[in-house]
């Protein structure tokens, strides 16, 4: 198996889960029933926004009635939240300057969310998108600053984070602040060790908190090198141990995942709640909540005739989990194929096309979906677990051709439904009874 080539793939193609409602991690809306009358199930479902019209260059000059349009498609699929991202370039242009003007088109975006009856977490530095990374002048060229270790670089992001949790504070509609989509993609150009890591991630979100006070989430995300990436700076441990809860983005092409099996196997079907036992285990909190925050089906990995299927199998499986903080698909809409040198699959990623059209894919979403809350999945206790005993040098064998990886999946398709649990905590009876496991196997991994 292939590890070490997830950035290249990528190119080439708290146990309180929210601090004032009931799991939602929004605050209480006027226009809603109070917390234990909310109609918003607990098991969240949304899907990230990129915008119909000129993907994220639309924030060059942002369009309220164009925003409004997207966000009423997406509120028709009966989905409840988006995640929003806006341009580090944009936001910050200098170390020293927070454009008011693009500070206020986020604002803007979440109060039209707010009118279409959504949620929205917003993620603050991108950095990453689509294969495309957004770095301001300031840190380029001449003025080359490593963004995870230079001291004015991690002070002025943490004042981007302060300036953005401070303006959209108090929203009703607002879940939290994130600190950026997938910031690990850029470790290929800012190389840093675990500890430096481990530094910054602590310094952006002690400051995105303080800006956006004590409601909302603050969290971060990693593409899936942090969980299964021989020796990469973002751990499993920072992901499932940093902020309010853990997010994970399952992508069936990592690690080659879909062309190992192929896209109806079982492999790719579970991945996503793979994923989820996967964060658990590394969670000193048994019960800390997990958030599917990307899956999608990119194509040729998942062909267009098998997407609904993905989809559907995607959602419910993932759904049996305990402590699921909910499911937000990648993406809203298609990338218009006018704009140029997008990796092939990150053109027919939306629910929606390019012409604003619901593909079969939004339709299986919005499907399963209703099911789900006409019927809410029991997410019972997993009894039996796998132990996962690895090193930082070796966590691939969890991840997709892994030896880890493959016996978990053998035992999925036996109709067990195993726990992750770290090799650690294999002999802690308190800890195991807490996330009822009465049965570990496995020992090796």
């Amino acid at each position: 198996m292939v590890i070490d080539t997830f950035t290249q793939d990528k190119c080439r193609t708290s146990a309180e889960q929210a601090q004032d409602t009931n799991g939602t991690g929004a605050g209480p809306r006027p226009d809603r029933a109070e917390p234990e009358e909310d109609p918003i199930p607990t098991l969240r479902f949304g899907v990230n926004y990129t915008p119909r019209h000129g993907w994220f260059h639309a924030w060059h000059d942002f369009d309220p009635a164009r925003a409004r349009d997207d966000l009423a498609q997406i509120a028709g699929l009966g989905l409840d939240h988006v995640r929003v991202f806006h341009l580090w370039p944009l936001l910050q242009p200098n170390r020293t300057l927070i454009r008011t003007a693009a500070v206020d088109q986020l604002a803007q975006l979440v109060d039209l969310a707010a009118e279409a009856g959504l949620d929205v977490m917003v993620d603050g530095v991108q950095g990453h998108l689509s294969s495309f990374d957004f770095y301001p002048e300031w840190t380029r060229s001449w003025h080359h600053r490593n963004v995870f270790t230079d001291p004015d670089a991690i002070a002025a992001q943490a004042d981007l984070l302060r300036t953005l949790g401070h303006a959209l504070t108090g929203r009703p509609n607002l879940i939290g602040l994130q600190l950026g989509n997938e910031l690990n993609n850029l470790v290929e150009h800012n190389p840093a060790t675990v500890a430096e890591i481990d530094h910054y991630l602590d310094s952006l979100l002690a400051a995105a908190r303080d800006g956006l006070g004590p409601s909302g989430l603050v969290t971060h995300s990693a593409y899936d090198a942090a969980w299964y990436g021989d020796d990469h700076p973002f751990t499993p441990e920072a992901s499932a141990r940093k902020g309010d809860l853990t997010t994970v983005h399952p992508w069936v092409f990592s690690g080659g995942c879909a062309q190992l099996y192929g896209p109806r196997s079982p492999q790719v079907l579970h991945l996503a709640e793979y994923g989820t036992e996967l964060a658990k285990a590394y969670a000193e909190d048994p019960s800390r909540p997990v958030w599917i925050q990307e899956t999608g089906a990119p194509e040729p990995h998942i062909p267009a005739a098998d997407a609904p299927h993905f989809a559907r199998e995607t959602i419910l499986n993932a759904s049996g989990c305990q402590d699921l903080w909910g499911v937000t698909w990648w993406c809203s809409h298609d990338v218009d194929r006018s704009l140029a040198d997008f990796p092939e699959l990150e053109y027919t990623l939306g629910l929606f096309d390019a012409q604003g059209r619901p593909k079969p894919i939004a339709q299986a979403v919005a499907a399963t979906v209703a099911e789900l809350r006409a019927a809410p999945a029991s997410a019972e206790p997993r009894d039996t677990a796998l132990v996962l005993d690895c090193t930082a040098s070796t966590r691939s064998v969890s991840g997709p051709g892994g030896a880890y990886f493959e016996e978990w999946m053998r035992l999925r398709q036996q109709g067990v439904r195993p726990a992750v649990v770290l090799a650690e905590r294999a002999e802690d009876v308190e800890y195991l009874g807490a996330r009822g496991i009465k049965k570990v196997t496995g020992e090796g991994f």
